[in-house]
């Protein structure tokens, strides 16, 4: 397995480096007769692409999304749908200088590693530009959970040390950081412009929610659903750490208080994050990712190069100050992608249930 396809059933494969011809998915398993376009995948490929957030690249991207396969008269055919999506904006030159060198924190090192060998353009497919594959793909699974009332919506919740205080969903569409605290939001734009000023980057915290799926998703031991969808989360390139729920806070309680009491109503708290035993209960799935500061920074730093020589680097080109807010439709794609995967999984596993009006004899 060479490690770029995702899912089960409704199966992603996406294809393509950072400074190549163009990236792209292709998706397989998906139910025919779903209206889908390239308007529809835009919206979420335009909430990822450089230039959407004080803290972003200044990488000018279209992310225009071309469908070359699998949809017929704006419909989903069930066949294949290829998603295509050319580089217009890479400046390979600025990388000439790190062909020979480690750049910390990224995946160089780890890369020539396991392969003996690199593309330094932009890290390659090591590349944040991957995502825009990820987000057109999961704007798919968008589509189809849609049938079924199913919604992904995804939150900045930290930015570096500010943290939300005060949660509004009306503040999330107000501010380019899509934080749901407005006074947050302008302590972080602030926070960002000093960070850019002194050649750092920053880290922070996203929320993602999923709202309307149903009970009985995931499995009872592997491929639990709260199990994969941190694996999902976690094979984003800057996420370091993903909890669902209450998450690491659980530790800290007793069972009296992480218990989520049952009323014919349903539950009255949801420190599960509407997964129990892995399979989803009902209430939304919550779960938050820990993002990493950019690794590249405009400061001095302690590397090597491929003769393991010691020497310092200085990275310059168009870097995001923190993947904050662009990551975010990532997130989104992700959980989408899981949901669809797992629904589809069930509804396989229906088809062969006895009709409860059929005599069992």
């Amino acid at each position: 397995m060479a490690g770029n396809t995702f899912g089960q059933v409704f199966r992603v494969t996406t294809w393509g480096e950072s400074h190549g011809t163009a990236i792209g998915a292709t998706i397989d398993g998906c139910p025919a007769g779903i209206p889908l376009t390239a308007e529809d995948i835009q919206v979420d490929l335009d909430r990822r692409k450089p230039g959407t957030g004080g803290a972003t690249s200044p990488r000018k991207e279209p992310d225009q999304v071309e469908i070359l396969s699998g949809t017929f008269e704006g419909l989903t055919t069930g066949t294949p749908i290829t998603l295509m999506i050319v580089n217009k904006d890479a400046h390979s030159k600025s990388y000439s200088n790190l062909e020979n060198i480690f750049r910390p924190g990224h995946g160089d090192f780890s890369y020539f590693c396991k392969y003996g060998i690199r593309d330094h353009r932009g890290g390659g497919r090591a590349s944040a530009r991957e995502t825009a594959a990820r987000v057109a793909a999961g704007a798919v699974a968008r589509k189809f959970l849609a049938l079924y009332d199913i919604k992904v919506l995804a939150y900045t919740l930290g930015l570096g040390p500010i943290m939300v205080e005060n949660f509004s969903f009306a503040a999330i569409e107000e501010n380019r950081l899509r934080c749901p605290d407005k006074e947050a939001a302008e302590r972080m734009e602030a926070l960002i412009k000093e960070i850019r000023k002194d050649g750092d980057t920053l880290g922070g915290i996203v929320e993602v929610m999923a709202t309307g799926c149903p009970a009985g998703l995931g499995e009872p031991v592997f491929n639990k659903l709260d199990g994969d969808l941190a694996g999902a989360l976690m094979s984003i390139g800057a996420v370091k750490g993903v909890e669902i729920g209450a998450g690491f806070s659980a530790a800290l309680m007793r069972g009296s208080e992480n218990n989520d009491p049952l009323t014919p109503e349903g539950f009255s708290s949801n420190n599960s994050g509407g997964i129990l035993a892995g399979i989803s209960n009902g209430d939304p799935i919550i779960a938050r990712v820990a993002v990493k500061p950019i690794p590249s920074i405009n400061k001095p730093q302690q590397t090597v190069n491929l003769d393991n020589e010691p020497t310092e680097i200085r990275i310059g080109g168009r870097h995001d100050i923190a993947a904050i807010p662009r990551i975010n439709p990532v997130c989104e794609a992700m959980v989408c992608l899981t949901l669809a995967d797992h629904f589809m999984r069930q509804q396989a596993g229906e088809l062969f249930l006895p009709d409860d009006n059929q005599d069992s004899a």
